[in-house]
């Protein structure tokens, strides 16, 4: 889509600067005349807004950014390039100030309520001071298991609803909406969407945070979603380049080998993130995942292999950022300053979360100091982070009424997902009083509260069992009903079982309304369940 933008840019420009009379002249004034040959006036063409890059900020940002770069001591340069974690509701506004730092990610014991952390955003700005642009405040928000922020901000589902759907316009429509709302906390970042394609069960991090197993699915599904953040003006960052799908390890704790080749990786992991760089990505994250084909026995985040492919080969020229740099594929084998440094050296641009902030800022300034980490390269990575910050502030102006009003659309998402597997396809797929079983009891309380606006009764003691399922256990009941990873459907013998994705409220209501027979599951699986009787219902 930049890319887009800046060819329509420079067409405009073109049209502009041709007067339309490319002959040689006898008279060098080019002043078009009337037949009585009097001179009129060609009015000044409009100068055309500068393009952007392929990456979002225009060349304008990234110049301005560049300046302001180049003013900064190597101290401030170095807590530019550092986004830090820290401790529960009260921002730490003094190390913002002293170290200069780039930003902060707000984690799950940071937030209480979009009330306070809007007024934690408008701390963290302030202790920015007059820098010139905003601090990066970011968040992972993914929608279904990974959201700091829940209700009363609208609870979305899983993204693997949106795999199952196959609707681009919906996935568009939700990150707009979820990045409009995370913009009206006062959050510029958001770590989303998810571009790993999963490989099924043996995928113990990822699951339904991917919208597929297909690759072309997920390209489809991200770069919508990338349209609908930029449209609400917050900047995404794609994740978990180049891939995390397809390991058999969690990089939270320990690091996770890729074994296949770069062929089997260019067919299915990177199709997504080719997507994403076509279609303007601005940011991208790297994984902590080593890759045997490309840099064996190094972190991807700490690869300059892995990150040069992401350069050279797939084209992209934005801000890289680095996994959370506490997760035990990091922090078990390398310092919080050595990690941090050969990061950026392989040409990272953000270090996200050190376990140890000031280890890290110190490492940054020695390794410039000592020519380890050329000081060009700190330079690069701090511009790049401070342009897209520039840019961000150039967007649409944060709505905080937008919290928490897009909850019919959260339903329609998961209405479109849901997918029936076994059972009629439809009318009613109970009958009677019902009873819910399975599931956290908030799971059961939404399901309640779902099936009473359906016009459905629920009793501790009726003989139909509806079993929610939270892991991989098939459980049994009339219905079951997989709120989140579907492959334990298979396994299950139930005479109606449904793949739902998520248990928001509006994921509950949709699911209550497919059993009532109101409307019909219109999603199909989109991975593959081995023992399903079929991919979902026919639309």
């Amino acid at each position: 889509m930049r890319r887009l933008l800046l060819l329509l840019a420079g067409a405009l420009l073109l049209a502009s600067c041709s007067d339309g009379n490319s002959g040689d002249g006898a008279s060098g004034d080019d002043t078009p005349a009337t037949e009585s040959g009097t001179p009129t006036m060609t009015p000044t063409p409009t100068p055309a807004p500068p393009p952007p890059l392929a990456w979002g900020p225009t060349q304008d940002e990234y110049d301005q950014a560049a300046a302001l770069v180049a003013a900064m001591p190597v101290e401030r340069q170095a807590g530019q390039v550092i986004v830090a974690r820290f401790a529960g509701p009260e921002p730490p506004t003094a190390q913002i100030q002293e170290l200069g730092l780039g930003g902060v990610i707000l984690m799950g014991d940071n937030v209480e309520s979009p009330e306070q952390v809007e007024q934690a955003t408008a701390a963290i700005q302030q202790a920015g001071g007059d820098r010139g642009y905003p601090v990066i405040i970011g968040i992972d928000q993914e929608g279904g298991t990974v959201a700091r922020i829940t209700d009363p901000a609208t609870e979305f589902p899983a993204y693997m609803t949106l795999g199952a759907s196959r609707d681009a316009t919906m996935a568009a429509q939700v990150a707009e909406a979820s990045g409009t709302e995370l913009r009206g906390m006062g959050l510029t970042m958001v770590f989303a969407p998810d571009a790993d394609v999963t490989t099924g069960p043996d995928d113990p991090t990822i699951g339904t945070r991917s919208a597929s197993s297909d690759p072309q699915v997920v390209a489809e599904t991200v770069q919508a979603s990338l349209r609908g953040y930029a449209q609400a003006g917050i900047v995404a960052v794609p994740k978990h380049f180049p891939g995390h799908g397809s390991v058999p390890a969690d990089s939270h704790e320990e690091l996770p080998v890729q074994t296949a080749s770069l062929d089997e990786l260019r067919a299915r992991d990177l199709v997504p993130f080719q997507a994403v760089v076509d279609a303007g990505a601005e940011a991208i994250m790297v994984a902590h995942i080593d890759v045997e084909a490309v840099d064996p026995g190094v972190p991807s985040s700490l690869s300059p292999k892995v990150i040069g492919l992401l350069r050279d080969e797939l084209g992209f020229d934005g801000l890289v950022v680095t996994d959370a740099q506490d997760m035990a594929a990091i922090s078990a084998g390398y310092g919080s300053g050595a990690a941090a440094v050969r990061s950026l050296a392989a040409g990272a641009d953000i270090v996200l979360m050190p376990a140890d902030v000031e280890s890290a800022h110190t490492a940054i300034v020695d390794a410039v100091a000592s020519g380890e980490l050329p000081a060009d390269r700190l330079a690069e990575a701090a511009t790049r982070g401070v342009a897209l910050m520039l840019h961000e502030a150039a967007g649409p102006a944060p709505d905080p009424a937008a919290v928490g009003t897009h909850a019919e659309l959260s339903y329609q998402e998961s209405l479109g997902g849901i997918t029936v597997v076994a059972g009629a396809c439809s009318g009613p797929l109970v009958e009677g009083v019902i009873r819910v079983v399975g599931g956290e009891e908030a799971d059961r309380i939404r399901f309640d509260e779902a099936a009473a606006a359906a016009g459905l009764t629920t009793d501790a003691n009726a003989p139909t069992t509806v079993r929610l399922l939270g892991g991989t256990d098939p459980g049994s009941g009339d219905v079951v009903v997989a709120l989140d990873r579907p492959y334990a459907l298979g396994r299950s013998d139930a005479p109606v079982k449904i793949a739902l994705y998520g248990r928001t409220p509006g994921a509950f209501r949709a699911l209550a309304e497919v059993l009532a027979g109101t409307s019909p599951a219109r999603g199909t699986l989109p991975v593959a369940v081995d023992g399903v009787e079929r991919q979902g219902c026919p639309s």
